[in-house]
């Protein structure tokens, strides 16, 4: 189970990586800013599965692949929902 300062971090991690990933990727993102949230939680998960099986999760210090791998997830994930999210809405 997820404590509640899990879940704060989680959401936190979510808003910065989202904004980053929006400002770092290419073209206009058309989303709402809770998916830009999404977004970034979603890169946060898998930039820290990523480090796990290249094995630079924890590290002393400052865990600078960790960020460099969710940074790039959250890039990722922000610019797939901006190409599905005008489409899903196309439909509603």
């Amino acid at each position: 189970m997820w404590s509640v300062g899990a879940i704060i971090g989680l959401l936190i991690a979510g808003i910065v990586l989202g904004i980053l990933g929006r400002l770092l990727a290419p073209g206009e993102q058309k989303i709402p800013f809770w998916l830009t949230i999404v977004a970034g939680i979603v890169g946060a998960l898998i930039g820290n599965l990523i480090a796990g099986w290249v094995g630079v999760r924890d590290t002393p210090g400052i865990d600078w692949w960790r960020h460099i791998f969710q940074i790039i997830a959250a890039v990722v994930a922000v610019t797939l929902a901006a190409s599905l999210y005008p489409k899903a809405r196309a439909r509603a």
